[in-house]
């Protein structure tokens, strides 16, 4: 009896973690996509796409799982409206890049302020 206790409250501890992470997840790729509109940054489209699956995929499974549905969901959505299928890949070139672990500055435009 003990151990299905246990078993049940390690599974809710990572059910929690999951979730945690997948919302922190959803924040970062936010935090990206409001840059990139702040920015306005000719070039810079790639950079936000790796930076917000990047720093999303750093939370955990959770946070990877997030950008990857925010990610497709995004992108098939544009390719719905028929922007380009390069493009849309382009795009998702640079998301799995980030999701990755790779160095979202692969595509970081020159003359980006730091601040971004």
């Amino acid at each position: 009896m003990g151990l299905i206790f246990c078993s049940m409250i390690l599974g809710a501890s990572s059910i929690l973690s999951f979730v945690h992470e997948a919302t922190l997840g959803g924040w970062d790729m936010w935090r990206a996509y409001s840059d990139m509109k702040e920015a306005n940054w000719i070039g810079a489209d790639k950079y936000f796409h790796a930076r917000g699956n990047y720093d999303a995929a750093q939370r955990g499974p959770g946070g990877a799982w997030a950008a990857e549905v925010i990610s497709d969901a995004r992108e098939n959505f544009q390719g719905f409206l028929s922007r380009g299928h390069e493009d849309v890949a382009e795009d998702q070139k640079a998301n799995q890049w980030g999701r990755s672990g790779q160095d979202p500055n692969h595509f970081r435009p020159s003359g980006l302020p730091d601040k971004y």
